[in-house]
């Protein structure tokens, strides 16, 4: 099938959706992307792309201007939360043939699709607030009154999707039971190295994001935001969680905190309204893949309709292709999450004979081409 003559809208200018307008800018169709933000964002925290992620980038020919401002990340190292080490994975042997891992603040990474995308047009401050399907077609109402009609409407608009309300009964992400804070502070070791320390159903992690800076991520479990956390994550965990602290008591503007949640459909579409990225399928963190997941979701949009004799049939084909590997995403989540629960003392044992072992089959299936 060939794009010409199909009107294509796309819900969110983030990750997924800038990576699906790369994606589908040779298909032929028009392309209209709405983001309800009023603009690029500057601020936020750091993000890191496994080498799935990387791989992505490369087919989408957008890696170039993310390695110019990303940090390459060779090690993760484990430990608890006295700073034993548990295990260590030399992770750009683990991912080689597939891509590097790599780390970098979020807003650079933005500014790198946004110029990987080059001219899209992108209109800011502005989402639909109304989808009815006509026929093969959806009308779409927008925020400012404005109205259209499209072949294919994409919500690529995060974990609290626009689109996924309007078209798909109101579903709404789940909370997973951890309340997590990031933040970003001043880079302190020479070495790239991914480091997360483990508490009890708690994390504290950090990832150097530039030669000035490192990401810092503290998962508190299912406790909501309390005026003591920093004190009792300094005083539990040993170093560098403490220096990292200090950071945020000269200044906190970069601190975000809220629920982790997970998104879980029985189908991502309805008629001719497609969720892709976060919006489709967010899970817990701890395995590093909603960048990877939204990425590869365009790789394999994109020639799921080239492939395919009508859109329906394109979307068909997309999620019989995608839910495999989501499902398997979201499976390894929820085991790594259980295993963090773990009475410290069976976990470090645990971690100390099977870490290594564990991490490798956990990424297993994502070698393979998507």
């Amino acid at each position: 099938m060939r794009g010409a003559g199909v009107r294509v809208l796309i819900v969110g200018g983030g990750v997924a959706g800038l990576a699906t307008v790369a994606a589908l800018r040779e298909w032929g169709a028009t392309i209209d992307v709405v983001e309800r933000a009023s603009g690029p964002t500057g601020s936020g925290t750091g993000i890191y792309l496994t080498g799935n992620a990387t791989r992505m980038l490369d087919v989408l020919r957008l890696r170039e201007p993310v390695a110019d401002v990303a940090v390459e990340i060779t090690r993760q190292r484990s430990a608890n939360q006295r700073g034993r080490r548990l295990f260590d994975i030399d992770v750009a042997a683990l991912w080689r043939g597939v891509g590097p891992c790599v780390s970098l603040p979020r807003a650079q990474l933005h500014r790198a699709l946004l110029d990987g995308v080059g001219d899209a047009p992108i209109r800011w401050g502005r989402q639909p607030v109304a989808l009815l399907q006509e026929g093969g077609q959806v009308a779409v109402e927008f925020d400012d009154t404005s109205t259209d009609r499209y072949d294919l409407v994409i919500g690529a608009d995060g974990v609290h999707s626009t689109v996924r309300r309007l078209a798909f009964d109101g579903q709404a992400a789940r909370d997973l039971g951890q309340y997590a804070y990031r933040w970003v502070a001043p880079r302190i070791d020479d070495e790239p190295v991914w480091s997360v320390q483990l508490g009890r159903g708690r994390q504290f992690l950090t990832i150097p994001i530039s030669a000035e800076q490192t990401y810092c991520y503290y998962n508190d479990g299912p406790v909501a935001e309390r005026q003591g956390w920093r004190d009792e994550l300094g005083a539990t965990y040993s170093e560098p969680v403490a220096t990292m602290l200090k950071a945020l008591d000269y200044d906190d503007s970069t601190l975000h905190a809220g629920p982790n949640q997970e998104v879980v459909l029985d189908s991502w579409a309805r008629g001719p309204v497609l969720l892709v990225g976060d919006a489709a399928h967010a899970t817990s963190p701890n395995m590093a893949q909603g960048a990877a997941m939204a990425l590869e979701d365009a790789v394999v949009l994109a020639s799921s309709l080239a492939a395919a004799d009508s859109v329906a049939d394109a979307l068909r084909a997309f999620e019989a292709r995608r839910r495999p590997r989501t499902n398997w995403v979201l499976s390894q989540t929820h085991r790594r999450d259980k295993a963090t629960g773990l009475p410290p003392a069976l976990r470090d044992l645990v971690m100390r004979r099977l870490g290594e072992q564990m991490f490798r089959s956990n990424y297993g299936p994502l070698f393979a081409q998507p």
